[in-house]
């Protein structure tokens, strides 16, 4: 196989890094099959990742298994009563975050400091625990508490029948059991800035990836409080005022725009059939101007519930448009059905 002779050293370096991170095992072999590289000149770029101290290693040669090694660990435990997030921003991770870009720092900058925030006002904890892990492909930071849990807080606060309805007021933003003191931003801004937003409370875990599906996990264990979880490539070109301005006016800079997925709103075993379910997956719609409905992973909907959304709460809130996304046939079917019923009692009037 013929070598070329001007690969990119930086590319084939974090290509096996990539590699690594996946799985680590025949890093060699793969590397000289994506590159057309000897198995010799390949195990060169291992070897200097190795020496570079960005990766370890363990076992015989053909048997060698790489890991990415942690360049940076740190972890700490303050008492929540009295509590700055910038103290905690200042004394724990701005050193350890100093060598990224800036754009990646200020992301991580506004990140944490709205999650310690919200677990200082809202969480009840006697203490609040933080923590970052760095490798050379990404960064890894968690908040914690063991306070009422977010999901359970959100629940009595808006008299839900399920915490799960929590996740779909989570997911809307601009929600916030504090509205005297917070906007009810921070949740849904963090989501989308980093490369996963994970939340783990009592027995759900739900997890968010841009451009990826939103997961729920339902777990047996009851995790007590709240633990955030956060992950961000190290060398992301991502930027805060790319994220605000996806979900904001670009005139009135306001936040008004939202993207729900509408499966949150779908119990395990439910279909979305019914209005009184339209009815929750619409509750405070009318805060915003744009609502995208991301019909991923439904099948299937209602008559009843198509025609809540698109035709009676569409007519009642004329200023805010509803926008289906990723509508599968019979999703999309029942879109149009109600939109065309909406359409004909907008003539009769």
């Amino acid at each position: 196989m013929k070598e070329s002779k001007e690969l990119p050293k930086d590319a084939v370096r974090k290509r096996a890094l990539e590699l690594i991170a996946l799985d680590g095992q025949g890093i060699a072999h793969k590397l000289a099959s994506l590159f057309g590289l000897s198995r010799q000149v390949a195990n060169g770029y291992l070897q200097g990742l190795l020496a570079d101290g960005l990766v370890e290693a363990e076992g015989s040669t053909r048997a060698r298994r790489y890991r990415l090694k942690a360049l940076d660990e740190v972890e700490s435990t303050f008492p929540r009563d009295g509590l700055d997030e910038d103290l905690v921003w200042r004394k724990v991770f701005a050193p350890k975050l100093a060598g990224l870009p800036s754009n990646v720092r200020d992301i991580w900058h506004y990140a944490l400091t709205e999650m310690i925030n919200n677990a200082i006002d809202h969480s009840d904890s006697p203490d609040v625990r933080v923590g970052l892990r760095r490798n050379a492909l990404l960064t890894e930071a968690f908040v914690a508490d063991t306070g009422i849990g977010i999901f359970r807080k959100i629940q009595k606060a808006l008299d839900l029948f399920d915490p799960r309805e929590a996740l779909l007021e989570l997911a809307k933003g601009k929600l916030t059991t504090a509205p005297r003191n917070h906007s009810g931003e921070g949740i849904f801004f963090t989501s989308r800035m980093v490369d996963e937003f994970d939340i783990v409370s009592g027995n759900l875990h739900f997890t968010h990836a841009p451009k990826q599906r939103d997961v729920i996990v339902e777990d047996r264990a009851d995790t007590p409080g709240t633990r955030v979880t956060m992950r961000l490539a190290n060398d992301s070109p991502r930027t805060e005022k790319e994220v605000f301005d996806a979900f904001s006016d670009p005139e009135e800079y306001t936040f008004d725009r939202t993207v729900v997925p509408i499966r949150l709103a779908q119990h395990e075993g439910e279909k979305l059939v019914s209005r009184s379910q339209a009815k929750r997956v619409a509750h405070r719609f009318e805060r915003f101007r744009h609502v995208v409905l991301d019909f991923s992973g439904v099948e299937e909907i209602g008559q009843a519930f198509a025609d809540e959304l698109f035709r009676v709460f569409a007519a009642n809130h004329p200023d805010v448009r509803l926008i289906p996304e990723n509508a599968g046939p019979e999703v999309a079917k029942m879109i149009s059905r109600a939109l065309a019923a909406g359409r004909s009692s907008e003539q009769e009037r």
